[in-house]
């Protein structure tokens, strides 16, 4: 244990429901400290789990007649089949058949462990709301405990204790919480109400709630915060990611929707025309995960985080942790990269990137691994929806990429439309991006489409023999971009390979002018121009 914590358990009032033979034994044992269940299961040795491992209590197996004389000695289980101790934090979950008998029960430990919130303690009485989220039993209603009873001291805070973990069974409740008042739920499906009745009927300023699963939750949550109420809470989840992927939960971190890009917009961000982001103000300002008990990561600003994140740049959060004397040590997060990454992130019609962030050197995402010169390409399933096969498969000829043709869109590893058909969003559209599968539109059936298609899709890179050839060609592209920025209608650049144009398209969306290619292989070209 830290430094300056201090720990209240009432275990003496755990193992007195127990059967005696299991009591002694976990006596006999003497690590109470680190106790964290016990588990009797019928027909099973029952077993005490400790922090680092889990021992069998006896030889024989559980009876009935153990797990009911642990069931006459506590309260009444709710809905959720949960069951409290009066005047304590313990928790006894049962496990029932479907004849509705109690077959199994879960004794967990409940401990008050105050000092727990030192380590983000100006984050918490900032008057932001903030929400926990961590993995089970790493210490989430622990936390939350103790910020009501801190913030307590000096606001109105109410509770909303949807299975009496934070201030235990009974209708009085636990000193651990300090002055905070506690509503108990009488069923957890009606915890959404209420959230709301606590806001509308009991002034408060802080409102502390446990286990936000449940979509009606969320919105609860999100009608408290637009009152100015600060919130402290914990949801399902491990982290920032977890939350914005889980459509029931997404809502308190900002939520995300598909919006569809102007031409030029897509353009200029070096993306495809339906992307993700966020779709409204975060309910919580600050994220906290719990990694483990001493060490946390925080995101001071879920909504930055977020928009980052959908964008393929995710912001690495503040790490806090407590040293051996019980001082805090905060970590600062270094600044992400701000080179350009083509904002990829999280984009409805495409896969997740198999690239990190700032590695693909500002080139458009591609599902394939990167290509390097001379090494050879993966092969990668192509389902033409609307192309021109036969021309796709000159396009892939002519650029030596392994590009495979299929007839059934469910072996296509990737999807390549045009415009005219991406628009109608017919079910096949629909059905991929629904899988997350990569989705490539073409603005028309031209052979230059598909090569840049295809440069995109296997990550060109240009071969030692282009150096010279490269320089050269970027050299004229940048006197072309001042020609037009000093008043020149177009510019024409020299005939090109694929590799080269995509380049010299990049360097003319950066000048913020349009560009265009023009002729056929092997005469094709690049025309830079301002509107």
């Amino acid at each position: 244990m830290a430094p300056g914590r201090h720990i209240t358990d009432n275990l003496d009032a755990l193992l007195e429901v127990l059967p005696k033979a299991l009591e002694l034994r976990l006596v006999e044992i003497d690590r109470s400290d680190d106790l964290l269940e016990v588990i009797l299961d019928l027909g099973r040795m029952p077993t005490a789990r400790f922090v680092d491992r889990e021992l069998p209590l006896q030889e024989h197996e559980t009876l009935p007649e153990d797990i009911e004389y642990v069931v006459a000695r506590i309260g009444e289980f709710d809905a959720d089949n949960r069951a409290g101790m009066e005047r304590t934090l313990h928790r006894i979950s049962a496990i029932r058949n479907r004849h509705d008998r109690i077959v199994g029960l879960t004794c967990r430990v409940g401990r008050a462990v105050y000092g727990t919130i030192d380590i983000i303690q100006d984050l918490i009485g900032s008057g932001k709301s903030v929400l926990l989220v961590g993995r089970p039993g790493v210490g989430k209603t622990t936390m939350l405990r103790e910020a009501a009873r801190i913030l307590a001291e000096d606001k109105r805070v109410v509770i909303v204790d949807t299975s009496n973990e934070i201030a235990g069974d009974g209708d009085v409740p636990h000193p651990a919480i300090g002055r905070a008042r506690r509503m108990q739920v009488r069923k957890p499906n009606l915890q959404h109400e209420v959230m709301i009745e606590a806001v509308e009927n009991h002034n408060p300023e802080v409102i502390v709630i446990d286990e936000i699963g449940r979509e009606l939750e969320a919105v609860a949550a999100r009608t408290i915060a637009e009152r100015g109420v600060q919130l402290i809470g914990t949801a399902h989840g491990n982290n920032l990611e977890n939350l914005l992927l889980n459509p029931t939960l997404s809502d308190l971190v900002g939520g995300i929707e598909s919006v569809t890009l102007s031409d030029e917009e897509a353009r200029r961000r070096g993306t495809q025309k339906t992307v993700l982001e966020r779709r409204a103000a975060p309910t919580f300002d600050v994220l906290i995960e719990i990694i483990d008990r001493d060490r946390l990561a925080v995101q001071h600003d879920v909504a930055t985080a977020v928009d980052a994140m959908l964008r393929g740049r995710p912001l690495p959060p503040e790490i806090r942790s407590l040293d051996d004397e019980g001082e805090v040590r905060i970590e600062a997060a270094q600044p992400a990269s701000t080179a350009r990454t083509g904002e990829r992130g999280y984009q409805r019609q495409t896969a997740q990137p198999s690239l990190a962030p700032g590695e693909a050197n500002g080139l458009p995402y591609s599902p394939t691994p990167p290509h390097m010169p001379g090494s050879p390409l993966s092969p990668v399933r192509v389902y033409a929806y609307g192309v021109a096969r036969n021309r796709l498969r000159t396009a892939a000829r002519r650029l030596h990429v392994p590009a495979i043709l299929v007839d059934d869109p469910g072996e296509a590893e990737v999807i390549v439309t045009l415009r005219a058909y991406y628009r109608r969003h017919q079910k096949l559209i629909a059905d991929a991006e629904a899988r997350r599968m990569p989705i490539y539109v073409l603005r028309s059936n031209t052979a230059g489409q598909m090569e840049n298609f295809l440069t995109d899709l296997f990550s060109l890179e240009a071969s030692p023999s282009q150096g010279a050839e490269l320089d050269v060609a970027l050299q004229e592209t940048q006197q072309a971009i001042s020609a037009v920025l000093n008043g020149a209608h177009s510019v024409d650049l020299s005939p090109s390979s694929s590799y080269i144009r995509r380049l010299q398209h990049q360097l003319a969306r950066q000048a913020n002018l349009v560009s265009h290619s023009y002729g056929k292989e092997p005469n094709r070209r690049v025309r830079i121009f301002r509107n």
